[in-house]
């Protein structure tokens, strides 16, 4: 089994080629899910990001149709050498702000030291989350959201009370230090249609 995401535009020629490929494709609808079935046997299974069930019919019209972002959603990406936080309306990007702290990397010395080391460390990656916390409430609207980075520091930003009203939704996204080009690719990426293809 391979899987691949997919954004609206590619996927009526992913399904195009499928077909050349493994001949003419069945298409059908089950559990919230685009399914098809080549003449050879090889199959593909596509869903829809932010955690959304497909109802409509067995098209490929209807789906990229239904593959449309939301009018208001956020994107959040933490880990302790940084943070992004992204508005979106619909495909385009309304505000962000990217982060980096300096956090220091594993040390081999033993006793007090490295104790130091690690309380010193654990301040570090608090900072960074503090940041990437106070500007996830001056740039989320409450509604859905997209993370990914490290789940303990997703953990940690989404316990603000001011951020109760945050739903995240889709997939997590497995993401490096956030600079600009991460962010741009984590929110192309959130809009992507999940497919996963098993070859007869």
């Amino acid at each position: 089994m391979s899987s691949l995401l997919l954004p609206a535009s590619r996927v009526p020629r992913w399904v195009e080629n499928f077909s050349l490929r493994h001949g003419s494709v069945t298409l059908e609808v089950s559990q919230g899910e685009l399914n098809g079935v080549g003449a050879d046997g090889s199959t593909f299974r596509a869903r829809l990001p932010w955690s959304r069930v497909y109802a409509a019919g067995p098209d490929v019209a209807e789906f990229v149709a239904a593959l449309a972002p939301p009018q208001d959603w956020g994107v959040l990406l933490v880990r302790k050498g940084g943070f992004a936080v992204a508005r979106c309306s619909g495909a385009d990007l309304v505000e962000h702000k990217i982060g980096q702290r300096h956090v220091q990397g594993r040390t081999k010395a033993g006793g007090q030291s490295q104790q130091r080391f690690a309380r010193r460390r654990d301040n570090q990656a608090r900072q960074a989350y503090e940041a990437a916390t106070e500007h996830a409430v001056r740039i989320l609207r409450p509604g859905l959201l997209v993370t990914g980075g490290d789940r303990t520091a997703i953990a940690e930003v989404l316990a603000d009370p001011r951020l109760r009203g945050m739903r995240v939704v889709g997939e997590w996204l497995p993401v490096p230090d956030p600079r600009r080009s991460v962010l741009d690719k984590a929110i192309a990426d959130a809009q992507a249609a999940r497919v996963e293809v098993n070859n007869a």
